[in-house]
């Protein structure tokens, strides 16, 4: 691991800041970091409102889809929601559907099977529509590179509203509307939305000319902060209050499908964190196992007898899905050893009959084993589809442009993809995709890194401190828990491997005229020797609030450890 010390701000900003806010150099220089440099912007930080979200009719184009949708209620047409099978897709359909469906019937979803129809806009999907004379489809998380299918469509006089967060083409389709904050003619003024936070502007929009307030949509906003964790956006901006205000509905009054999925855990408060290792992964699992109809399903149901069916059939696919990635990541890292690519500045690895549903968590393993960009190839119908994944500062949808004469198809952003090619250009696109790798990464990008944001002593650690900390959540990409260095400290003699294979470490830390703390470092355990015999080291740590019995205790949740 290399770690990185962010650097100091200048002096006289730390300084202001200190004086305005009445806080302490730490807290001051954490919050320079993440762009906050003035009493107002310090305010929007520590108490998002609702009052903050921009006008949804900033963005292109949505005059023309609220009117669109407006025209089809008034005409009494049927609305097809669309979206991809993801998190970020079920959820958007979920949440765009069930609020039209809160005052007008005739709304239906569509989500495409992963398998058979592949991701995105489907021919098939829209013949469907046709069949079932649906006039007006409303497509999330999905179709902005969909030219040819757009057209299609239009032959068959069927209506595209586009909501969209992935980077434009050359071309935008030719759809009724085009929102999407990333197109180059659009103003609007935060361009990190995720797809459900797309869908949510055009809900509240549409929720504006029906003279109803932002509070009218809280209810909604479990299943944006949902997507905005799953998503991994920055937890900046529009997406640091839509997050904040969903995680309170997530915890104090969850939509039955969300209830029916955290109703085992046992923790008081779900974080961010919780979303993305608890709900996310279970509601992804039903699109990679079986189908994503099954989320939307979940999270449109308002019994919760019924949802908690849904759930326990979900649950069951969540086991499955964590047996195969488990077998289809040994597999994988036999393959890359096998044929000695370990070395590789790029790990592209494919068999045919790895389960579709799965390459992407595998892709994500295999990153943080070699710590390499990397793509898992399987075999779909006649071709190879593919997940992509990508270490930190590497943009892999770049790479993958430069690669693009060998791909049938391919979407994503900087730190994830997925693409389609025939069978007979496996071999040609590896040999492109790690050349390019290797001309464009710098090698220290090959490296984990950990960002540490300040170094402090342990006499830095307080209530007031660790009251402060708290407040920053929701952490996520742009605004992540801080990372403290910390020198000159010694084990008490406590220390010990844990675990089922000694593969943690637990230990009792002091700094010279400091109190100590209790740490634990997960997958530390081999560091042992390191803390022994009061040998003095720097340790890279999250400091954390544990509770048990209703006594709160600080704990440092150690991320590396040198002498």
């Amino acid at each position: 691991m290399r770690w990185t010390l962010k650097s100091k701000p200048e002096k006289e900003k730390v300084l202001k800041l200190q004086n305005e806010l009445q806080i302490d150099e730490i807290i001051a220089t954490l919050l320079i970091q993440r762009g906050v440099e003035t009493y107002e912007q310090a305010k929007t930080f520590f108490r998002p409102s609702l009052n903050d979200l921009h006008n949804p009719y900033l963005m292109k184009d949505m005059d023309k889809a609220v009117a669109r949708v407006e025209t089809a209620i008034e005409k009494g047409e049927n609305i097809l929601v669309f979206g991809d099978y993801d998190v970020d897709g079920t959820t958007a359909v979920s949440l765009v559907a069930s609020y039209l469906r809160s005052y007008y019937p005739n709304v239906a979803t569509y989500i495409p099977d992963r398998y058979d129809e592949g991701y995105g806009i489907s021919y098939k999907g829209i013949d469907f529509a046709e069949d079932n004379q649906f006039s007006l489809i409303i497509a999330l998380d999905c179709g902005i590179k969909s030219i040819d299918h757009i057209d299609y469509a239009n032959k068959k006089n069927i209506d595209f509203i586009i909501c969209d967060h992935h980077r434009p083409g050359d071309e935008l389709p030719r759809a009724v509307a085009v929102l999407d904050p990333k197109r180059s003619d659009c103003s609007y003024p935060y361009d990190e939305l995720c797809g459900c936070g797309v869908g949510f502007k055009l809900i509240q929009a549409i929720a504006e000319k029906r003279n109803q307030t932002i509070v009218d949509l809280i209810p909604y906003l479990d299943l944006v902060a949902t997507a905005i964790a799953a998503d991994i956006v920055p937890i900046t901006g529009e997406n640091r209050v839509l997050a904040k205000f969903g995680l309170e509905v997530i915890n104090a009054n969850p939509r039955p499908g969300i209830k029916a999925l955290i109703h085992n855990v046992k923790k008081k408060v779900l974080t961010i964190t919780d979303v993305v290792f608890i709900i996310a992964p279970r509601i992804n699992a039903a699109g990679r196992i079986k189908h994503g109809n099954e989320a939307v399903a979940l999270l449109t149901e308002y019994n919760l007898d019924q949802a908690e069916i849904f759930a326990s059939e979900i649950e069951q696919h969540n086991s499955n899905r964590k047996e195969l990635e488990k077998q289809i990541t040994v597999e994988a890292l036999l393959q890359i050893e096998t044929n000695n690519e370990k070395e590789n500045f790029a790990t592209v690895v494919y068999q045919e009959d790895w389960h579709k549903g799965v390459i992407g968590i595998v892709a994500s393993r295999l990153t943080e084993t070699y710590y390499r960009p990397t793509i898992v190839f399987t075999k779909s119908g006649d071709k190879l589809a593919a997940s992509a994944r990508s270490v930190k500062d590497f943009d892999i949808y770049n790479a993958l442009e430069a690669c693009a004469e060998h791909l049938e198809q391919f979407g994503g952003h900087m730190y994830a993809a997925g693409m389609t090619l025939k069978e007979e250009k496996y071999l040609a696109f590896k040999e492109a995709f790690e050349k390019t790798v290797e001309e464009s990464i710098h090698p220290d990008l090959l490296i984990p890194e950990i960002a540490v944001d300040a170094e402090i002593n342990f006499t830095d650690i307080n209530p007031k401190l660790i009251r402060l900390l708290n407040q920053f959540e929701p952490f996520g990409p742009q605004n992540m828990t801080p990372v403290f260095v910390t020198k000159n400290i010694k084990d008490t003699g406590y220390a010990k491997p844990i675990g089922q294979n000694d593969e943690h470490l637990k230990l009792f830390v002091k700094q010279k005229g400091s109190e100590g703390f209790a740490a634990i470092g997960f997958g530390l355990g081999n560091k042992l020797e390191m803390v022994t015999n009061q040998n003095p080291f720097e340790a890279v740590y999250c400091i954390d609030e544990n509770e048990f019995n209703g006594n709160v205790t600080v704990q440092l949740r150690l991320k590396d450890l040198k002498n």
